[in-house]
């Protein structure tokens, strides 16, 4: 039997990759989404209240409708896959992944990034039970009770600047023996006396049993061991790019970063990319998606050019019909 061909196969079931995959599949598009879970970093938020038309849904309670959605007009999903290789053969890519190849016209990245984890006892446990890894997303459910920023640098600073606003008290825990950021950034959490700097302390346990209760911390030269009680713990140490199998085939930024333009296009051709794997600054859910049907439409418009065909636009009324053009060679 002849593997299948799919017109795209999206990699990454995030925000980004399911928004890609609902446009594409109702585009009449064969396509596969392939991802090592649903969800993504959407499933590091216990409560999503900024997404328009949302009026509050968990992480992944908006990834399963979406997931629904595409299902309804034709997506198909692999999930537990995780995608290390990519390479051209003639007009078809093959993606490789950990459990085997996949081929398509086209392609979609958007495996996001991950979080940069802390690797210590009761963190994997607790995601979403207080653990979180964005404080622009979850400051502001500790509104009133401890909580706690464990970072560095500027994106820590910003994550306690915040935090700072709503949880009482606020604790910052720094590897570093002094604030290192912008200096305004710098002032504003010194003049802050609701937050309590723990600077020089490394985390060696987050501790709770349905929900975060305490973290245990260590003095690095003293070796004084600390418990704080706080109900939340944000992790702002930075992302971990995985796009080290890119490299020398789609021009990345010193971030390691995918490029992309206005279109969402690759300097690949037949490659595009979409949510926080990309160099687009706004890291926020519905960025993300937004981004997700640009690409969508650009990689079904792609597939229109070889066949000699003009782009076109998306008929936005679900009921109209519309004449579809198969991409099966």
């Amino acid at each position: 039997m002849q593997e299948e061909i799919y017109d795209v196969v999206i990699v990454g079931a995030g925000i980004a990759g399911l928004s890609a995959a609902l446009y594409t599949s109702r585009q009449r598009m064969s396509t596969l989404v392939v991802s090592k879970d649903l969800g993504g970093q959407l499933n590091l938020t216990q409560l999503i209240e900024n997404y328009p038309a949302i009026s509050a849904d968990t992480g992944l309670g908006l990834a399963s409708k979406v997931e629904a959605q595409a299902k309804k007009f034709g997506a198909k999903f692999i999930y537990g896959e995780e995608i290390n290789g990519l390479r051209k053969e003639g007009d078809i890519f093959i993606l490789k992944g950990l459990k085997g190849e996949y081929k398509a016209r086209t392609v979609i990245l958007a495996f996001g990034k991950s979080p940069r984890e802390l690797k210590v006892p009761g963190e994997n446990e607790l995601k979403g039970k207080g653990v979180s890894y964005c404080a622009i997303c979850d400051a502001a459910f500790f509104k009133d009770v401890p909580a706690a920023v464990v970072g560095e640098g500027d994106p820590g600073l910003e994550a306690v600047e915040l935090l700072g606003k709503y949880a009482k008290p606020t604790y910052y825990i720094s590897r570093s023996f002094q604030l290192a950021g912008e200096p305004d950034l710098v002032n504003s959490v010194l003049s802050n006396k609701n937050i309590q700097l723990f600077l020089g302390y490394r985390v060696l346990e987050i501790k709770g049993n349905s929900k975060v209760q305490g973290i245990v911390i260590e003095n690095l030269k003293t070796k004084e061991v600390k418990e704080l009680q706080v109900e939340g713990v944000i992790i702002e140490m930075g992302y971990v790019l995985n796009t080290e199998f890119l490299k020398g085939l789609i021009k990345l930024n010193d971030k390691g970063e995918i490029i992309v333009d206005d279109l969402a296009r690759t300097s690949m051709e037949g490659v595009f990319a979409a949510g926080d794997i990309t160099q687009v600054p706004y890291k926020q859910a519905v960025v993300a998606a937004a981004d997700g049907v640009k690409a969508a439409l650009s990689a079904y418009n792609y597939l229109r050019s070889k066949q000699g065909l003009p782009p076109v636009n998306v008929d936005w009324k679900a009921e109209k019909k519309k004449t579809v053009v198969s991409f099966r060679l």
